[in-house]
């Protein structure tokens, strides 16, 4: 005599509604209590749940765990309901079968959803993490999450289908076999995706900062694992491949908080040097846009064609294009208005021309210079 399942009565149940009427009573009461259980009731008395993230976490993995399963329940219910569910007959371990295959079913659900209840509290735990941190930007902390997030999902599906007897070994072959192929189809593609795990994690850059990337200037918008975009000064959007941005030089213009310029401007030879640098410096110190400290400097730094040249250094704080510029306008005219004050000559460029001691020099000969030593009569020609 075989020895009926518990499987067999609710199988021979759902298959005894032949009626239509019975099976969209049995669908409207499987899809109502869906919905009031799984979606209504069940989530309000999570949201009550208050303690710790492992609390948290876990409430999270068994609000999904038995919504799962009232999905699948009512799923299997309305297959045996309208007829498309068999009742399989075998003699002898018919039982034991069942219950090796509903252990399965249930190891999985509770690995799936103690992997689920893990990956929410490994985003807690980063997030924690990079409130606290201040060397963690944004965009380390989501690639440390997914990179997180993806190693375990990806061992517990091994660990899935090991529990269902596949085949790993002949898997991972295959696995390592298109990972070869995808490599040298896409070596580029993973070019980039390496060198922009190396940018989020070497922190050259971040959003917001005025960078110099090659021949590229601007300020960064976005930083991906495949590119980085940078707003140029002329309102364009520019992408630029992260292999490409890791083998160039790249100059940060905001990371340090403050950017130093620099003027020249010239002073006629005939000039107090001296004197022009402090009339120079106080006029660099009345700036509002400069910052007292590191306070401006102004060097003598070469002999000009027809000046000397005094070079102005300042400083501005939160480097930005705008500030730049309104910094350097702001020197350059406060510069001239104290040297006109002053009578300090901004020379323009000029030549002198001097003769040789020993010839006699210049003499102007019918509005031309010549040498003394040159005859001035016109040379007749044969």
């Amino acid at each position: 005599m075989l020895q009926a399942s518990p499987v067999d009565g609710i199988r021979a149940f759902f298959e005894g509604v032949d009626s239509f009427g019975g099976q969209i009573g049995v669908t409207v009461a499987a899809l109502a209590a869906i919905w009031v259980l799984g979606w209504l009731l069940l989530p309000r008395a999570a949201s009550r749940i208050r303690g710790s993230s492992i609390q948290w976490a876990v409430s999270g993995a068994v609000l999904r765990a038995v919504q799962f399963a009232l999905v699948v329940g009512a799923g299997v219910a309305l297959l045996y309901t309208w007829g498309y569910g068999t009742v399989v007959e075998s003699p002898g371990n018919y039982l034991e079968e069942d219950f090796v295959f509903a252990g399965r079913v249930v190891g999985s659900l509770l690995i799936a959803f103690g992997s689920y209840a893990a990956a929410r509290f490994l985003a807690d735990a980063v997030t924690n993490l990079g409130s606290r941190a201040d060397w963690m930007t944004e965009h380390q902390e989501e690639i440390v999450l997914r990179t997180s997030q993806l190693l375990l999902f990806g061992f517990v599906g091994l660990v899935i289908l090991g529990l269902w007897d596949v085949n790993l070994g002949g898997l991972l072959v295959g696995a390592g076999f298109l990972g070869i192929v995808v490599g040298f189809a896409a070596r580029q593609t993973l070019g980039s995706l390496i060198a922009g795990f190396v940018l989020m994690f070497s922190r050259p850059f971040t959003i917001g900062d005025w960078v110099e990337v090659g021949d590229q200037e601007g300020i960064v918008t976005d930083i991906t694992i495949f590119n980085t975009r940078l707003e140029n000064f002329d309102g364009e959007f520019v992408v630029i491949p992260n292999d490409r941005v890791s083998d160039r030089a790249i100059t940060n213009r905001s990371q340090k908080g403050m950017l130093r310029l620099k003027v020249d401007v010239g002073v006629d030879y005939a000039s107090d040097v001296d004197r022009a640098q402090d009339v120079a410096l106080d006029a660099i110190s009345e700036c509002t846009e400069v910052v007292d400290a590191p306070a401006p400097q102004v060097i003598p730094k070469s002999f000009g064609d027809s000046a000397i040249v005094l070079e102005t250094r300042f400083w501005i704080d939160h480097p930005t294009p705008p500030r730049k510029w309104r910094a350097i306008s702001a020197v350059v005219r406060s510069v001239k208005t104290a040297f006109e004050e002053e009578g300090i000559k901004i020379p323009y460029p000029q030549r002198e021309l001097s003769g040789r001691a020993e010839t006699g020099g210049f003499r102007v000969h019918e509005g031309e210079a010549v040498s003394d030593t040159a005859d001035p009569r016109p040379t007749e020609q044969d």
